[in-house]
C-alpha cells in the first residue's frame, strides 16, 4: 500500500512511443503530455487523468492495491474508445521499482504486457510498457513515459 503516494500531484510527462510495436520496425513518435494524479483510500488507491494535447486523446489510470494478496492492479481507460480496460495489469514494488504484468492486444492478437516503473526521485518518474509475443522470454518496449513535477 502507499506504492503509488509518489504520483500524486502534477505532471509534466515526455512520451516516445513505437509506431508500430511487434513489427520489427524502429520507428519512434515523441509527443507531449501532462497528468493529474490523486491518492484514495489512505494509499490503497490512485488515479491520473493524462492529456496528449497533440494526440487528441486523453487517457486515465486507476490503480486498485489488494492487500490481502499484496498486490495492484492497474486498469487503464482511454477518451478515444471510451471504454475501461478491465484486464486488469498485476503486480507491485520493490523498492523504486514496479514491475506489473497483463495481457494486451496488438493488431488483433492477444500478448503478454508488462509496465515497469521507477522512481529516481521526488521529482521524476518512469512508466515503461513492453510487449512479448513469446510468453515473455523476450521483450519489446514499445512506449515510454517521462514525469517530471510541474
Amino acid at each position: 500500500m502507499n506504492d503509488f503516494d509518489f504520483f500524486a500531484g502534477r505532471w509534466n510527462v515526455t512520451s516516445r512511443r513505437l509506431i508500430k510495436p511487434l513489427s520489427g520496425s524502429g520507428e519512434w513518435e515523441e509527443f507531449p503530455g501532462f497528468t493529474v494524479a490523486t491518492r484514495h483510500f489512505d494509499g490503497a488507491a490512485s488515479v491520473d487523468e493524462i492529456v496528449f494535447p497533440t494526440k487528441g486523446f486523453s487517457g486515465m489510470t486507476v490503480r486498485m492495491y489488494d492487500e490481502r494478496a499484496g498486490q495492484w492492479a492497474i486498469y487503464w481507460a482511454n477518451s478515444a474508445t471510451g471504454r475501461l480496460d478491465t484486464s486488469a495489469m498485476v503486480g507491485g514494488f520493490e523498492g523504486d521499482r514496479g514491475e506489473f504484468h497483463g495481457e494486451e492486444s496488438v493488431a488483433g492478437r492477444r500478448v503478454r504486457c508488462r509496465f515497469v516503473w521507477t522512481v529516481p526521485g521526488a521529482g521524476a518518474a518512469r512508466w515503461e510498457q513492453a510487449f512479448s509475443e513469446d510468453g515473455g522470454r523476450t521483450w519489446e518496449t514499445n512506449w515510454t513515459m517521462d514525469f517530471s513535477r510541474a
